[in-house]
C-alpha cells in the first residue's frame, strides 16, 4: 500500500492582522464600529468559501490574517458557483439585508481581500468564477473568450 502524496499548503503569508484588516475595511465600507465590519467580513468571506475551491482558496487562506481564513475555510464549497449577482442575492437573502447594502458590503470586504491576495491571485480567484466577481473585488469586468 503506497500513501498518496500531497502537496503541503502554502505557509500562512498574511502580512496584516485580523484587526487590521476588520479597520481597513471598516474605513472603506464606511462602517460606524468595528463590530458592524466583523459581522460583514464574516458573512462575506462565509459566502466566498461556498463559492471558492481549489488551489486558489488554499492560497487565498495563506494570505489571510488567521481569522480570516478560518471563516472562509469554514464553509463547503458549492459545485455549482453562483454568478456576482446571484452571490449578493444569496448573502442578502441569507442576511436579511437589501441588496443594495448587500452589494457594498461585499464589494468592501473583497475590494481589502484583493488587496490582500495581490493582483496575481485576485485575477485567477476572478477567473474561476463565474462572470460578475471582477467588479466585487474592485476590478474591471473583462469580455472572456469564447
Amino acid at each position: 500500500m503506497t500513501l498518496l502524496s500531497l502537496p503541503a499548503p502554502p505557509a500562512p503569508t498574511a502580512t496584516v492582522t485580523f484587526e487590521q484588516m476588520l479597520e481597513k475595511v471598516r474605513y472603506e465600507g464606511a462602517y460606524p464600529t468595528r463590530r458592524h465590519a466583523e459581522g460583514v467580513v464574516s458573512r462575506v468571506l462565509e459566502g466566498l468559501g461556498r463559492q471558492l475551491a481549489g488551489n486558489e482558496r488554499v492560497e487565498l487562506a495563506a494570505r489571510l490574517p488567521q481569522e480570516a481564513a478560518t471563516i472562509l475555510a469554514s464553509q463547503t464549497p458549492t459545485k455549482r458557483p453562483l454568478t456576482g449577482w446571484g452571490f449578493v442575492k444569496d448573502l442578502a437573502e441569507r442576511t436579511g439585508g437589501s441588496l443594495a447594502t448587500t452589494r457594498w458590503d461585499a464589494g468592501s470586504v473583497l475590494g481589502v481581500v484583493a488587496h490582500l491576495a495581490g493582483d496575481n491571485l485576485t485575477a485567477r480567484i476572478i477567473g474561476q468564477l463565474p462572470d460578475g466577481y471582477a467588479l466585487l473585488f474592485g476590478r474591471a469586468q473583462l469580455a472572456r473568450a469564447a
